[in-house]
């Protein structure tokens, strides 16, 4: 495709403290949302996308198009070139608690680090949309006729293997499970609920009564112990050498994985190596200490899949 036919795009990779930038290029893949509507039609109006960002993702767009992997208001971490034609990809259902299943395969190149402009040169649209800018078009431009371009014509990375749901809720998380289906639909209403509800209602409403419901008897969970949110002992009395792990608690819609460096600084001043859990009451992610604090283990309360047996197993008392 020539410059001149050549339109484009911008995408965003999240927030930086909940990106899923790295997911597009390590996949190939742009992805926006929401997705569970399903996919995108002809027939399908905007309204049930939340506006008219998908209808043009999925029918503007043009193999060849390039697209440029935004990093807040004003950088590119990334360029790349539209690979593929419209796809709903179920396998991104949720990608760190997102639901981007509307994608694009694609061809990345990513910068060596972020190129940062002097001002901000996108809009307050959060998600994708065309490029008008004529210092960004001419950058883009300058950088795909620029060696190397290997890139440009490289195989495909694989599409990950998609995760089968959970046929059921394990049975002690069944009743929160459905408390969590509940509540997240009245939390996404700010008219109906008003304000999101900060930490200490998530850990009050879900953080504890999952530590219960998989076996934890409440004079083993410490709310607020030294400094840390949630601690839980294997034995009596509380100290460092009788915790098992930690929970960090993040109201919705801020990063959960962002708190990992205070949580292991809360390790440090206790002087022991445990695993960490954290959480926004309804998404779990377990990192583990013998692991470098990799992460291991994953669940949703309202999306949960096959390998969320994992978390279950490994926060179980027992």
């Amino acid at each position: 495709m020539s410059e001149v036919s050549r339109a484009i795009w911008q995408v965003s990779g999240g927030p930086a403290n909940r990106s899923y930038g790295g997911i597009f290029l390590r996949h190939g893949v742009a992805l926006i949302g929401p997705g569970d509507a399903g996919a995108w039609r002809a027939d399908t109006p905007d309204s049930a996308f939340d506006g008219p960002f998908v209808r043009r993702f999925a029918s503007e767009l043009r193999v060849g198009d390039a697209i440029v992997l935004r990093a807040g208001a004003a950088a590119i971490a990334a360029i790349g070139l539209v690979a593929s034609g419209y796809e709903f990809m179920p396998e991104f259902d949720d990608v760190n608690g997102w639901d981007l299943q509307h994608g694009r395969r694609m061809r990345w190149c990513p910068l060596p680090e972020p190129y940062t402009f002097d001002h901000r040169v996108f809009g307050a649209n959060p998600g994708f949309g065309r490029v008008a800018q004529p210092e960004v078009r001419d950058f883009v431009e300058r950088f795909l006729a620029s060696p190397p371009a290997a890139w440009q014509t490289a195989p495909l990375p694989p599409l990950p293997a998609g995760e089968p749901p959970m046929r059921e809720p394990p049975p002690r998380l069944a009743e929160l499970v459905a408390q969590a289906h509940d509540l997240t639909v009245l939390y996404d209403d700010p008219a109906a609920f008003g304000e999101l509800p900060l930490e200490d209602e998530l850990v009050a409403h879900f953080v504890v009564p999952v530590l219960r419901a998989l076996g934890w008897p409440p004079e083993r969970i410490a709310v607020k112990w030294r400094r840390i949110d949630v601690a839980v002992f294997d034995s009596l009395p509380k100290s460092a050498a009788s915790c098992r792990f930690i929970v960090e608690a993040k109201r919705r819609g801020v990063g959960v994985e962002s708190a990992l460096k205070q949580a292991r600084g809360y390790l440090a001043a206790l002087g022991v190596q445990r695993d960490v859990v954290l959480t926004d009451g309804i998404r779990y992610r377990v990192y583990g200490a013998q692991e470098d604090f990799a992460p291991v283990a994953y669940a949703n309360l309202v999306r949960l899949k096959e390998p969320a047996a994992a978390l279950v197993a490994r926060l179980r008392r027992g």
